[in-house]
């Protein structure tokens, strides 16, 4: 398995998005299942993952099935439950020579799951972007 993999499962066990800053590049790419466009740069790319970490990342529902590594490129499968929906995805991640990620796609399936997502990673960004002064 490649360290970054291992880098990467470490953050999402432990559900601590502070240990994205090492493991994302400056310029990573996000690609959301839900988000027309793709988000570009390390903060929204953060705040992402880590409503992704509350949000999918449910005690006792997320986990990785299986995962094919190639090179800079893997695909992990996961499966995890929302609101009694059961969601099949995978994650596609690419990193660059020095380790750091910089492109990272996640694609789910079936649309009852992508709604789903939509409705409550939709709830916690809203709870994790800063209040305005």
């Amino acid at each position: 398995m490649s360290s970054v993999i291992e880098r990467w499962h470490k953050v999402v066990e432990a559900q601590d998005p502070r240990g994205l800053a090492d493991l994302l590049a400056d310029e990573v790419v996000f690609h959301s299942p839900v988000v027309h466009t793709p988000q570009v740069g390390k903060a929204i790319t953060t705040l992402y993952l880590s409503a992704a970490f509350k949000t999918l990342n449910a005690p006792g529902h997320f986990k990785y099935l299986r995962e094919v590594v190639d090179g800079n490129n893997a695909v992990l499968e996961f499966q995890t439950e929302i609101d009694g929906i059961t969601i099949n995805g995978i994650d596609m991640i690419q990193w660059n020579d020095a380790g750091k990620i910089v492109d990272f796609k996640v694609m789910v399936r079936p649309l009852k799951a992508v709604n789903a997502i939509h409705a409550a990673m939709g709830r916690m960004l809203d709870a994790l972007k800063p209040a305005k002064a």
